[in-house]
């Protein structure tokens, strides 16, 4: 990583004055970095800029808007696992998303037509930094972490063999707002300004690094990748008009409002 990106620190990907850019916050204020890709950080090659701005006039965008995978991980938490009565897993449960169900901060959850009922999963997410397969130590292979929401049409969940269409809509994958280089420790999940879900990442079966190792063994992960890494208890529905807040210790508040989409 270059000298003049703090080890640490908190990245995310901003709009302003028409530009894109990636850039570093520290209190009040987001420095511009010499890109607008997020995978450029990767490598340690972009520095700092002269450019500086008030954090409330900038645009928080979707941290990581098109990596080549999302992986979730099903049953991952001792408390989700014993609210839906099951047993923890002997080895990661593994799904996919796809990158077009990505949003960010601020933008809406849209909820589909064909779906009487869709839940928030409220998640702690990886970001992987460099390319994976057959790694036997995860810990060198993430960049950070960030907040993750798993939308879920709960009933097409339990209709179909294969979760690909409950996970897999437009707006399903609010994820950010920024990227921590520091491990959460906690992740919390408001309905409304309501806590619904709250629990230490330590609940995990499996954690952060074990995922990255397990994953590497059966697909290769790529830069920027995005591993959702399960949710706790307390998922339920979201409907029309509501706000759904997850929160991760050091990453912040990742925000989204729910709407119809307008064809039932």
């Amino acid at each position: 990583m270059s000298d003049d990106v703090v080890p640490g620190g908190l990245f995310g990907k901003f709009a302003a004055d028409g530009r894109t850019f990636v850039g570093t916050v520290h209190d009040d204020s987001v420095v511009e970095l010499d890109t607008d890709r997020m995978s450029d950080l990767f490598d340690g090659s972009p520095g700092r800029t002269v450019r500086s701005h008030n954090a409330g006039a900038v645009k928080v965008l979707a941290p990581v808007d098109r990596p080549s995978k999302i992986i979730c991980i099903g049953l991952n938490y001792r408390s989700h696992i014993s609210e839906m009565g099951w047993e923890a897993p002997s080895s990661p449960i593994l799904f996919t998303k796809p990158p077009s169900a990505i949003i960010g901060q601020g933008e809406d959850i849209i909820l589909p037509s064909m779906s009487r009922r869709v839940d928030y999963e409220g998640e702690s997410a990886t970001i992987i930094g460099r390319r994976a397969s057959h790694v036997s130590d995860g810990s060198q292979f993430i960049f950070g972490y960030t907040a993750f929401n798993d939308v879920t049409a709960r009933d097409l969940q339990k209709a179909d063999p294969d979760w690909t269409r409950a996970k897999g809509f437009d707006t399903f994958a609010p994820i950010g707002p920024l990227i921590s280089t520091t491990p959460p420790t906690t992740v919390t999940t408001r309905l409304n300004g309501k806590t619904v879900q709250r629990s230490p990442t330590s609940d995990r079966v499996f954690d952060d690094y074990t995922l990255v190792e397990y994953i590497s063994t059966i697909m290769t992960l790529e830069p920027g990748d995005i591993i959702a890494t399960g949710t706790p208890s307390g998922i339920s529905p979201m409907s029309e008009g509501d706000v759904v807040e997850v929160e991760l210790d050091g990453v912040g508040i990742l925000s989204n409002s729910v709407r119809e989409s307008g064809v039932r």
